[in-house]
């Protein structure tokens, strides 16, 4: 996968255009990313046994297209590419073309 969770992300559709944020949560089927702060949306809950109802702020995933990773390294917003070494495949800068650590 091209995201893992810690990485640090830029917004680059959306109202949060041009934000920063760490993955919190993947859903790798869907293609979406939590990151917290980011995408905030109200929901109304209705008190039930014990929980209090009120507005709450919640934050939405965001599809993995709305985001571009930035690069540990050079600290720019770059693309992700793949690298084979020894039976191991590790992802790579396209801008400094260095080895992204894993989060």
């Amino acid at each position: 996968m091209k995201f893992k969770v810690g990485d640090t992300v830029k917004i680059t559709a959306g109202k949060d255009k041009g934000r920063q944020g760490k993955i919190e949560g993947l859903f790798p089927k869907q293609s979406l990313a939590v990151i917290p702060g980011i995408n905030i949306y109200k929901k109304h809950v209705k008190g039930q046994s014990g929980q209090k109802g009120g507005i709450y702020e919640l934050p939405r995933p965001l599809s993995f297209g709305k985001i571009a990773l930035i690069c540990p390294k050079c600290k720019k917003v770059t693309r992700i590419g793949f690298r084979v070494l020894e039976k191991e495949k590790v992802r790579v800068c396209a801008k400094c073309k260095k080895e992204i650590s894993e989060a």
